[in-house]
């Protein structure tokens, strides 16, 4: 299903091997939260996705825990930063911007991390709308008005 929808938008993506079961289950554990069910039916057709320009759409389920871990950890974060323990970081523009999704309280909305500023402002009512934008832009700035 998401990998026809990805096409349909018509600009190039690069798609991976499916993530498997156990693998996002792993994620659900460490991080002590649900994966989103689109995202997690997104990794179940392709672990990560990467635009045009190579930038990652959607990182690998190895990546997600990573970065995740990583952000609700790493002890300067927290002088420096908001709390992330209700985010779940899926995916980044290329320049340091991260996307996520809220999960407390649980949301389909896609949120996006200003790496310069600590904002956290919203993209995208759902993972549909947040690919169909991120695929065709033009460039890593694509949800900035």
């Amino acid at each position: 299903m998401w990998r026809e929808m990805i096409v349909s938008f018509g600009s190039h993506a690069d798609f991976h091997h499916p993530a498997n079961e156990q693998t996002l289950d792993q994620i659900e554990q460490h991080l002590d939260q649900p994966l989103p069910t689109p995202l997690r039916q997104l990794l179940l057709e392709t672990d990560g996705l990467d635009d045009q320009f190579g930038t990652e759409v959607v990182w690998s389920a190895q990546r997600i825990l990573e970065d995740n871990e990583q952000f609700r950890t790493e002890a300067s974060f927290r002088s420096l930063y908001m709390p992330f323990n209700d985010l779940i970081f899926f995916g980044d523009n290329g320049g340091g911007d991260q996307f996520a999704f809220v999960c407390n309280p649980q949301r389909n909305d896609v949120f996006v991390w200003d790496h310069e500023t600590d904002s956290r402002n919203w993209v995208s009512a759902s993972l549909e709308d947040y690919l169909q934008r991120s695929i065709q832009a033009e460039g890593e700035d694509w949800y900035r008005s």
